[in-house]
Parts: C-alpha cells; sequence; structure tokens
C-alpha cells in the first residue's frame, strides 16, 4: 500500500507542475519556490504544538488548494502560484514520507513515525 500512496503523491505532483505550467512565471520560480512551504518548521523553536501547528498550516492540501482556487476567483497569479508552490510541496513531502506532524514531536506524522527517534 505504500507505493500506492507514493505513485499517487507522484501524480498529485505532477498536477501541480502542470497548473504551474497554465501560469505565466519563468520555470526557475518553481525551484527557487518548491522548499519554501519548509519555513513552517520554524515553529519547533518554540515548541512541538506550535511547529505542528506552523508546519501543518503550510502542508494542508486543503489549505493549498482553497488558496489556489481564491487566487483564480480574484484573478491573482500570484496567489495562484503560492497555492500550488503549497500543494505541490505537500506531496513531494509526503512523497518521501513526511506527513501532517501531531503535537508530540516533529517526527509523528499521520503517515507514521519519521527518521531515527
Amino acid at each position: 500500500m505504500k507505493t500506492n500512496l507514493k505513485i499517487e503523491e507522484l501524480a498529485m505532483f505532477i498536477l501541480g507542475v502542470y497548473f504551474f505550467t497554465t501560469l505565466q512565471f519563468s520555470w526557475w520560480w518553481f525551484f527557487v519556490l518548491i522548499l519554501t512551504p519548509d519555513i513552517g518548521m520554524t515553529g519547533y523553536v518554540v515548541n512541538p504544538k506550535i511547529g505542528a501547528l506552523t508546519y501543518n498550516l503550510l502542508h494542508h492540501k486543503g489549505i493549498a488548494v482553497f488558496v489556489y482556487l481564491f487566487g483564480i476567483y480574484v484573478e491573482n497569479e500570484l496567489i495562484q502560484l503560492i497555492g500550488i508552490i503549497l500543494f505541490s510541496h505537500a506531496s513531494l513531502d509526503r512523497i518521501f514520507g513526511y506527513g501532517l506532524k501531531y503535537n508530540s514531536s516533529f517526527h509523528d506524522t499521520h503517515l507514521g513515525k519519521i527518521g531515527n527517534s
């Protein structure tokens, strides 16, 4: 089943790349911005609860889709780009086994435990 989930996430990442191609941004923007949602990890400096909150806000696909659709609604490609980057990054993370975080620890995710904890 794990392989099926990774294939599904890869398909969603490719979907994100496709939606990026519909915008008027140069390709280098995608490569520069793809890791920016990881700024949500900085919440772990405060404590695991805040860290999980900030990380999950920037890695939740529902939020990413909402941001993208809002960008379409207001006809703003920058907002659409933000949604696409959030969505694509979340898919990429899940391919590598990084899921949404629980309050207990960075290593406790909805996909199981990660790392050597």
